[in-house]
């Protein structure tokens, strides 16, 4: 059977959520998705949510009425896959903590803004990660609130040149794990849509995706 996909996106322009959104749809097309594209939360109050094989919040810095986080929580719960990157999953709702516990971190820095960084592969015999190599990126660095019991598959290393006290600091990148019955993906990578140039950064969110969606 084809898997439907929700992607739904809004807030700060500055993540480029719209664009970003598109990107994503063009990806989960090819692999025979039938996807969705909602802009704004409204969706996720839907009763029929748990319809959909996977979920792919595109909103950053925004807020969510507690009958649509209810409504998206226990759809995961209950199995429906969740899968983003960057602001636009790890920075959604910054008054939630039950959309931070489902998805498993929060941003809350970025010292030095753009600058040249490495992400790290972990677990380079994950299927998300397998065959990709460590490699440079350029973009935010994200300082983040994680949960330990996410399964990180790629990490960086902050130094003190932005910000004193942090140096030798290793943060996750890439995780995955469960919530209920659900899967969850994340990659802290992709602050614009530009960013899915990257070939790295662009595998791992297109198989971390695809693993969350469910079956």
């Amino acid at each position: 059977m084809v898997k439907k996909a929700l992607i739904a996106w809004g807030g700060w322009e500055g993540h480029t959520p719209e664009r970003s959104a598109n990107v994503i749809r063009t990806l989960l097309q090819r692999n025979g998705f039938d996807v969705t594209l909602s802009q704004g939360t409204a969706m996720f109050a839907d009763p029929d949510l748990p319809s959909f094989d996977l979920i792919v919040p595109a909103i950053t810095m925004s807020t969510i009425e507690k009958a649509e986080l209810q409504n998206l929580t226990a759809a995961v719960r209950e199995g429906t896959g969740l899968g983003g990157f960057h602001g636009t999953m790890g920075d959604s709702f910054r008054n939630e903590p039950d959309y931070q516990f489902m998805t498993g971190g929060q941003w809350v820095a970025h010292p030095g803004n753009i600058i040249d960084y490495r992400v790290v592969i972990t677990r380079p015999d994950d299927p998300i990660t397998k065959g990709v190599g460590d490699f440079a990126y350029r973009s935010e660095q994200y300082y983040m609130h994680v949960d330990p019991s996410n399964e990180v598959l790629a990490t960086t290393t902050f130094t003190d040149a932005h910000f004193p006290g942090i140096d030798g600091v290793v943060m996750p990148v890439v995780w995955k794990r469960r919530y209920g019955a659900g899967k969850v993906f994340y990659s802290s990578l992709g602050h614009t849509a530009d960013e899915f140039a990257v070939p790295e950064m662009a595998l791992i969110v297109e198989r971390g995706l695809l693993w969350a969606a469910r079956g």
